[in-house]
Formats: C-alpha cells, structure tokens, sequence
C-alpha cells in the first residue's frame, strides 16, 4: 500500500491485527499523553516491520506513525505473521535480526544525542533522515518542535539553528 505524506499508517491505541513491513520512506511515531503533551519518540524507516513491540506476540499500538514523505508498506495480518513464528523454524531468528536492528538504530541514535554541540546534532539527524527523505529539506517533514525532540533541544534552538545553517 502507498502512503502520502499526513496519512495515518496505525493509530494509538490500534488493536494490532496488522504488522506493517516498510518498503520505502519515513514515518514518525508519536504518543498523546494523558496530560495532553504529544511527544515525537519514534521514526521509522525502509526495512523495518512493526509495531517492535508485537513481533513476538500481539499489544495495542504505542503510538500514532504517519507518513512524513511518500512511503510503501506492506501489510501483514497478525494472526498470519504468529502463525508462521511458531510454524517456520527460520522466523524467529528473521525477528530477532529485526529487533537487532532496532538496537543498535537506537544506539546510534544515542550516539547522536551525546555528540558535542547542537548545530553537530542537527547535522547528523539531516543527513540521516536524508536517506529516506528523497532529498526533502528536514523543514518540510518535520516541524522545529519536532526536531527540537530528536536531537535534545527546545524549538527556539532548532530555529537559531536552522537560521545560521
């Protein structure tokens, strides 16, 4: 299936009869807080199947992703996707790769997140997301607030940012 850049591959709280394959382009995750506070914690990107958290075995969805540029998914119905877990001897080491390389995506997201100043921060984040993105300029996916998230810093620093780059 193709998304388009605002449309809604799974919402929060979604009863998780689909995993989704991502075959191309970027998707942001965010979670509602029952305080009111939306928080960006999550892109997802070509390769990966999710939600993480239900590849072994079925949880409502953590968060919202939508498409951030023009992205292919395939679905995969739950039931289907458990049923070849227990039945294929090969699948579980095809999850187990799959969480590996969620692991060290968030290891070097880390590394990201504790390298030098915030003008080095934002840098490593566009050049990352600009595998993905096509060539896109990060502003036209992502808001200042939105980067702010992924790289540690409050709006107003992103936007300074932004103006000296």
């Amino acid at each position: 299936m193709i998304l388009h850049k605002g449309e809604i591959l799974f919402r929060q709280g979604d009863d998780g009869k689909f995993l989704y394959h991502i075959k191309s382009g970027l998707f942001k995750v965010t979670r509602l807080h029952e305080n009111g506070n939306m928080v960006l914690f999550n892109i997802l990107y070509p390769g990966e199947t999710v939600p993480h958290h239900s590849l072994i075995s079925p949880k409502e969805t953590h968060g919202t992703a939508i498409a951030l540029v023009r992205s292919e998914v395939e679905s995969i119905p739950a039931q289907e996707w458990y049923r070849e877990l227990q039945e294929d001897p090969k699948k579980p080491l095809e999850v187990a790769r799959l969480l590996q390389e969620k692991v060290r995506f968030m290891q070097e997201r880390l590394d990201h997140l504790t390298v030098g100043t915030p003008a080095e921060r934002l840098e490593l984040l566009t050049k990352w997301l600009g595998q993905h993105a096509h060539g896109l300029p990060l502003t036209e996916y992502l808001t200042q607030e939105e980067i702010g998230q992924l790289i540690g810093v409050r709006r107003e620093t992103v936007n300074r940012l932004l103006r000296h780059h």
